[in-house]
């Protein structure tokens, strides 16, 4: 079970809950919290003009409402602003943002009532998923519509996904025992306002790149086992001479799964002086990655700790308008660890090249097993990784280098982080996508190695994959070998298929 305060929510727990469907509660304490702070707004409000409260929105925030209307306000920001368009999101990532708007609410600075929070929460338990159309956020005042999609299924409008189909919300609200959510003052601006689509994307894709890292390191020693590349560069004396903390992790691990290999012992004093950087800067390459990988998990997991609504109410009855519903904390960051990731599966795709190439390597040409000619092994399987990598190249292009007015140019700087999210995922699925590639050609490869061992963790590793790929004798459709192993990856490091 996962239980939200507002303050130590981590990626694995929004991993957990998006893609395990752990159960999710609200502290105790958190509770009483939000009460407090709920009749504390609703005092000040009958005699101040507060933004969102009693105000329009954006550029419209200086006309005042009524407060007969006040109420009328909220459902129709909500009803307004779902805006969004194109296909719907992946239910798992529509969880994993609205546990992230449900923790951020949890801080306080909102004051919605709890019952705001524990509708979020009801429909997480419930299997309720808003249906969210990918696009439309531009990351500014917050991700306006696609929250604004998840609000309006709060509230008993539009459509959500319930018992693998597609039903009205209200249905699926009274299937489940439930009320629609009546929306009272600042909810309605509360429920749109924030980050929480970018964080939420943001966070898994974070914990599924660290936990496929590893993996990441072993299939690399593998291929350098099977292309007989020395061990000489992962030296720990390289490493400190250069101490970033990622790349004396890598070498670690490549020296941790190459020790005792009978295959590098075969070639310790071949006359070859150095190996190319595909094989020789794993640590440097792949160092870079993880350390970019630490800061990106860092500054994500304090975003969803974070309130990212406008106006926020304080202790001392201060309401102040300000800025945090701004993505570019985010923006940036998603599109430094695309960029991280792109270069990474450029790297896993000139190594694929040298596992099948035979003009860099003494296997039969592309691994093939029968007659060469006849048989064409595994030629195409480098296309495949080519065209995977070039199409990261063109992703990876950063969201956030770009802005567009919106909302009468109240809004006059957006961060694009929404867009930043979305494209990571891509790139994420791709670069999955490449690591399996490499993992079944440096397991071909290594068989061709054989009776010599390699060291204790990739035979372990070998064998595992011998359990799950046939025999190859010969050409046949390849492409369920490429699946189960990307399939076993994830599963291994408790991850589902994405």
């Amino acid at each position: 079970m996962v239980i939200i305060n507002g303050n130590d929510l981590t990626v694995e727990q929004v991993y957990s809950v998006a893609f395990h469907g752990e159960e999710v509660r609200i502290a105790e304490s958190t509770l009483d919290e939000l009460k407090k702070k709920r009749l504390f707004l609703e005092e000040m409000h009958n005699k101040d003009v507060i933004y969102g409260i009693n105000t329009g929105f954006g550029i419209l925030a200086d006309k005042r409402i009524s407060d007969d209307d006040l109420e009328k306000l909220q459902v129709n920001i909500v009803r307004s602003h779902a805006a969004g368009v194109g296909e719907p999101l992946k239910t798992e990532l529509v969880r994993a943002i609205m546990l992230v708007r449900a923790n951020s609410l949890c801080k306080g600075y909102s004051a919605v009532r709890p019952e705001v929070v524990q509708q979020l929460v009801n429909f997480l338990n419930k299997g309720i998923v808003p249906i969210v159309p990918e696009q439309g956020s531009v990351g500014a005042s917050g991700d306006l519509a696609p929250l604004a999609h998840i609000a309006l299924a709060l509230i008993g409008d539009g459509e959500v996904f319930h018992n693998g189909r597609k039903e009205k919300a209200l249905e699926a609200i009274q299937a489940e025992g439930l009320k629609p959510l009546t929306l009272k003052t600042k909810e309605g601006l509360s429920l749109l306002n924030g980050t929480a689509f970018m964080a939420g994307i943001g966070a898994c894709s974070v914990h599924i790149a660290e936990k496929m890292f590893d993996k990441a390191i072993l299939v690399a020693a593998m291929s350098v086992d099977a292309l007989m590349g020395s061990t000489s560069p992962f030296d720990p004396r390289i490493q400190e001479a250069r101490p970033h903390p990622g790349q004396k992790y890598v070498a670690k691990k490549l020296r941790e799964y190459l020790e005792g290999s009978e295959i590098r012992r075969s070639h310790l004093h071949c006359d070859k002086v150095q190996d190319a950087y595909t094989l020789r800067t794993i640590p440097q390459v792949y160092g870079a990655v993880y350390d970019t990988l630490q800061y990106v998990k860092s500054v994500i997991t304090r975003e969803i700790n974070s309130a990212t609504d406008n106006p926020l109410i304080f202790d001392n009855g201060d309401v102040i308008s300000g800025g945090n519903f701004h993505g570019e904390p985010i923006a940036l960051v998603l599109d430094f660890l695309s960029i991280a990731l792109t270069d990474m599966a450029n790297m896993m795709e000139r190594r694929v090249d040298r596992l099948v190439n035979p003009k860099l390597n003494n296997f039969p040409a592309f691994l093939t097993r029968g007659k060469e000619g006849l048989n064409s092994g595994y030629m195409i399987w480098q296309y495949t990784a080519a065209a995977l990598a070039s199409e990261n190249k063109t992703l990876a292009h950063p969201a956030s280098a770009d802005t567009i007015p919106t909302s009468g140019f109240q809004e006059d700087h957006v961060s694009m982080g929404a867009w930043g999210a979305r494209k990571l995922w891509k790139i994420l699925k791709n670069w999955s996508n490449i690591l399996a590639i490499e993992t079944v050609l440096a397991y071909r490869a290594l068989s061709f190695r054989k009776p010599k061992k390699s060291g204790k963790a990739i035979e372990g590793f070998f064998k595992e994959l011998s359990n799950i790929l046939e025999e190859h004798v010969e050409d046949r459709y390849f492409g369920k070998e490429f699946a189960d192993a990307r399939d076993f990856l994830l599963k291994s490091q408790g991850l589902k298929g994405f």
